[in-house]
Order: C-alpha cells, then sequence, then structure tokens
C-alpha cells in the first residue's frame, strides 16, 4: 500500500513526564520544548533551512485530551505576513505529520483535527518567503492510542456506503471569508490489525477563476471524516471548488457559494 511523501517509519518513543534538553545537531536551535525528536524531525523537513521559534505562530489547542482520535488544532500565522508553507507536526506520532498546507491565494491559517497516540509536542511549522521556518506549540497529554484504533465508522461497518461525501459552508465574517469543509472518510492509519492503510492524501481549494487558493498534503494522523477551516481573502466572494484524492486514488469533488 502506498504511504504519503511525508511519511516516514518512526518508533513511538515514550515521552517523560520531565523532559530533558539536549544538545542540538548542528545548525539547528536549541528545542525550548526539549523534545526527544525534534532534532530527528527538523533535520528531514527542514534541512539546514534557518529556524526560529517564534510566538508569531499562533497554535491554539485544548489544555486536556478528551479524544485521543479527534483533538482540534488551529494554527494561525497571519502576523508573518506572506506564507509559503505551514506544517502540523506531532514529535512523538508514529505519524509525526498532520498536513502540509500551502496557503496560495488564502490566508495563512488552518483549522483541523487530529489523532494523538502519547503525551507529545503538536507544532505548527511555518515557512516564510526569506526562507526562514517559524515553529510554535507545545506539550500536550494524551491516553494514547489515537492512531493505533480502528476508527468508528469501521466498527460500525458503514464507512463504505458514506465514502466521499462532502459538506461545506463557506461565510463572511468581520473582515475575512472562511472556508469550512468536511469529508466523510476512515483515515486509516495502517496501525490497526487487518486494516490496511488508507487516507485522503491531497486537497486543492480554487476560485472562481479558477486560481489555487490553497494546496494541501493530508496523511493518515488527521482524524476521521477530516474537516478543515480555512481563511480566504476578504476579496473572495465565491464560487469556491475543492478537489480531494485519497491512497486508493478515489476523488471527491464538491463546490461551495456564500
Amino acid at each position: 500500500m502506498k504511504r504519503p511523501a511525508l511519511i516516514v517509519p518512526i518508533m513511538a518513543l515514550l515521552a517523560s513526564t520531565t523532559p530533558v534538553a539536549a544538545a542540538p545537531a548542528p545548525g539547528l536551535v536549541a528545542d525550548p520544548l526539549a523534545s526527544p525528536m525534534w532534532d530527528n524531525h527538523a533535520a528531514w523537513l527542514l534541512g539546514k533551512a534557518p529556524v526560529r521559534f517564534d510566538p508569531a505562530v499562533i497554535v491554539t489547542m485544548p489544555d486536556v485530551t478528551e479524544n485521543q482520535h479527534v483533538f482540534p488544532v488551529t494554527v494561525d500565522a497571519r502576523a508573518l505576513g506572506k506564507v509559503q508553507r505551514i506544517v502540523v507536526l506531532m514529535d512523538l506520532n508514529p505519524l509525526p505529520v498532520a498536513i502540509d498546507y500551502q496557503p496560495q491565494g488564502a490566508l495563512p491559517y488552518v483549522s483541523l483535527r487530529i489523532k494523538l497516540d502519547q503525551r507529545t509536542p503538536v507544532r505548527a511549522l511555518v515557512l516564510t518567503a526569506d526562507g526562514v521556518w517559524h515553529v510554535g506549540g507545545r506539550w500536550i497529554d494524551a491516553a494514547g492510542g489515537g492512531c493505533s484504533a480502528p476508527p468508528v465508522s469501521r466498527v460500525k461497518g458503514d464507512w463504505a456506503q458514506h465514502l466521499g461525501e462532502m459538506r461545506g459552508k463557506l461565510w463572511h465574517e468581520a473582515a475575512d471569508t472562511r472556508l469550512r469543509v468536511s469529508v466523510r472518510h476512515p483515515m486509516d492509519t495502517g496501525y490497526v490489525d487487518n486494516i490496511a492503510a488508507y487516507n485522503i492524501e491531497s486537497m486543492q481549494v480554487r476560485g472562481a477563476d479558477g486560481a489555487a487558493l490553497g494546496t494541501m498534503t493530508i496523511n493518515g494522523s488527521v482524524s476521521e471524516d477530516p474537516a478543515f477551516t480555512l481563511l480566504l481573502p476578504p476579496t473572495q466572494a465565491g464560487p469556491v471548488s475543492i478537489h480531494m484524492a485519497d491512497s486508493n486514488g478515489r476523488t471527491f469533488d464538491g463546490r461551495l457559494t456564500p
């Protein structure tokens, strides 16, 4: 079974209650969260690009993980101006990258729901036009098993009947246009016995003129029935088209008007 390009096999590590900072690898900035996996992830995701741990990257999450299968995360990087990529990373997850989002014509903002397999830092890595990665996030406690338990639709057995059903809304709020879209999909991680990896892999959002508003690579650590909220420029009146593709080659399309 084909896996998304950003996923590499990484064994989940048990997080210490009191992390101890390690010396960073050459060229990397010391991690303020003292994660045992940060240097590793930074090396394969960011290469030798400069990194700045930046409070301008606002990552909003609940203080308590009520459900490790559906954990909401919002990333707001509008204070950085023009942004090229937003990567949501869970250091100690077996599937550490949730999304890699390019807000081409959209604003640098995204909200989604992820799976947490254990206590881990949850971060946003934001690339600006000057080639600098700006990083924000914090540790989150989780009971575990978010990536290794079957989705609800698998337990009910009705996932195939609803596969690809898309819902969404496009509306104006304050000075922005807000888009929310969800799709029915099991988002199987491959870590459940006898259930192969199967997930939405990509999403493209385009305006009425066909111009790209946002392109997203999506991995199995995004929650079942993925839902995303994006912010579009206030001039974006709609309609907006949405195209998704999964790892079995199926495609799903939708169109939203305000």
